[in-house]
């Protein structure tokens, strides 16, 4: 492992904190349909072309996280192949709150492209 690894795993990780709530509203926003973890996981990581990988697992208390803080509402319902699955969707809230974040998304990469535009590799 060169030196340069752990500083991009160390990045990686900073930035995947604050990008997975975002990620989690946008893909619920899409959708009036209530979804369950794994099928959320699996649109990431389709739109993501795999980079979501093995950070499945992440998602679960995020999603419980942004239930608790009224973003979103779930309910558990049985399954015919398995245990029961809790099924998301946004609230009202919620979109209110996707709206901000995304918004303040757009600021910060526009920010960012310009800062790096120019800048040597």
């Amino acid at each position: 492992m060169s030196d340069v690894e752990p500083m991009v795993k160390k990045f990686e990780k900073e930035l995947s904190a604050g990008t997975v709530s975002l990620l989690l509203l946008a893909q619920l926003a899409k959708t009036d349909v209530p979804l369950y973890g794994y099928q959320i996981a699996k649109q990431l990581e389709q739109a993501g072309e795999g980079m979501l990988g093995s950070k499945q697992s992440a998602l679960y208390p995020v999603l419980r996280n942004m239930d608790a803080a009224g973003l979103l509402q779930s309910e558990v319902e049985p399954s015919v192949s398995g245990p029961p699955r809790r099924y998301y969707r946004i609230t009202a809230f919620g979109r209110e709150v996707f709206t901000a974040w995304r918004n303040r998304w757009q600021q910060t990469e526009s920010l960012v492209n310009t800062v790096l535009q120019g800048a040597p590799l």
